[in-house]
């Protein structure tokens, strides 16, 4: 059991990589999202795939967290989670999937709107809950931006 939580959390060793693992774990994200056959999921099987994920992220980073540390470098599944809820309910396109994820890593990065606070949670829900947030945030703006067609999809 204690591997599927190192695969899971690393997401399938993307952890590992020294430099830029949560940009590299997000970007892997995008590309499943581009290739992954979207138009058969719809809302509520996307909105349900990703409540799995995040719970999953709770959970295997909150066990990681028992031998690598708190909020390791090398879990990134909360990464993963931020970025499918930051294109939730959105078209995927090379535009909004590189617009999501220029905001994603903005808000995962510079954590403003008390996405730091997030954080303060503990175990794996505090390693998840800033990625939430900031992807909720993402989210938020790429439907502004799509509703008030600011840039063709």
């Amino acid at each position: 059991m204690r591997q599927f939580h190192i695969i899971t959390a690393s997401f399938f060793g993307t952890g590992y990589i020294e430099k830029g693992a949560g940009s590299v774990a997000a970007a892997a994200c995008c590309l499943l999202l581009y290739f992954f056959p979207g138009s058969i999921i719809n809302p509520v099987s996307a909105f349900s795939l990703t409540l799995i994920l995040v719970l999953l992220g709770i959970w295997s980073s909150g066990v990681t967290e028992n031998f690598w540390g708190k909020d390791s470098k090398r879990i990134v599944i909360d990464e993963v989670a931020g970025m499918f809820i930051t294109m939730l309910n959105l078209p995927i396109s090379p535009l909004t999937l590189l617009a999501g994820f220029i905001l994603f890593r903005f808000f995962d990065i510079a954590k403003p709107l008390g996405i730091r606070s997030a954080e303060k949670l503990g175990g794996g829900l505090g390693v998840m809950a800033d990625d939430v947030v900031a992807g909720i945030y993402s989210n938020i703006v790429l439907q502004a931006l799509c509703a008030f067609k600011l840039f063709s999809t």
